[in-house]
């Protein structure tokens, strides 16, 4: 019996971007690709929670080749892990990511839409193996759970689907304090929205 994989993708919102100018040094994009245990409806067809260790296999491993890309074009490569000019990690919140765009006309231009706030958010792709997730039909929607998934990039895109992910564009000295900020900014619109 042979198992295929289905590719799917996931967008998510990248809120509170802010550019810094800093003479010679990089343009970064840095944020949460993903949020864990956020429940998000996929399609109107069932919500879907991802849990924390998610991502945890597919970004540690030793071969790891997770590309960034401007919204899923493969002929459009912003970062990939394998060049060290982007990094995956998990943490309590979710997958965050860190981008060093390259000096292209497509990432000048992803850098100048997201700087007035044209682009604000970005996508997952990934690929589910079987016994990887978990369905709850016992409600309407139905409940995916993402236990475990195969990472193959993370795209900046215009459109999203997980509405509570954020990400900034920065130089990078900046961007420890710049993150810290928005997390802050962000829990509190979001109590204010409770």
């Amino acid at each position: 019996m042979t198992i295929s994989k289905k590719m799917e993708k996931r967008t998510v919102d990248i809120t509170n971007i802010q550019t810094r100018n800093k003479e010679n040094e990089p343009i970064k994009i840095n944020g949460y690709a993903a949020i864990f245990n956020s429940r998000t409806s996929i399609g109107d067809f069932f919500d879907e929670i991802i849990s924390p260790g998610a991502f945890d296999r597919s970004i540690s491993a030793k071969n790891a080749d997770i590309r960034a890309l401007v919204n899923h074009d493969w002929d459009k490569v912003i970062g990939r892990t394998k060049a060290n000019t982007m990094t995956l990690r998990e943490d309590e919140k979710g997958l965050n990511f860190e981008i060093e765009l390259p000096n292209t006309s497509y990432a000048r231009d992803l850098a100048e839409s997201m700087e007035r706030g044209d682009i604000d958010q970005c996508s997952f792709g990934f690929f589910v193996d079987e016994g990887k997730e978990r369905w709850d039909y016992s409600q309407e929607p139905a409940l995916r759970t993402l236990e475990e998934v195969e990472l193959y990039e993370v795209s900046i895109v215009s459109l999203p689907a997980y509405e509570d992910t954020e990400a900034a564009l920065v130089r990078s000295k900046e961007i420890d304090k710049t993150v810290e900020r928005r997390i802050k900014l962000i829990k509190q619109i979001n109590e204010v929205l409770k």
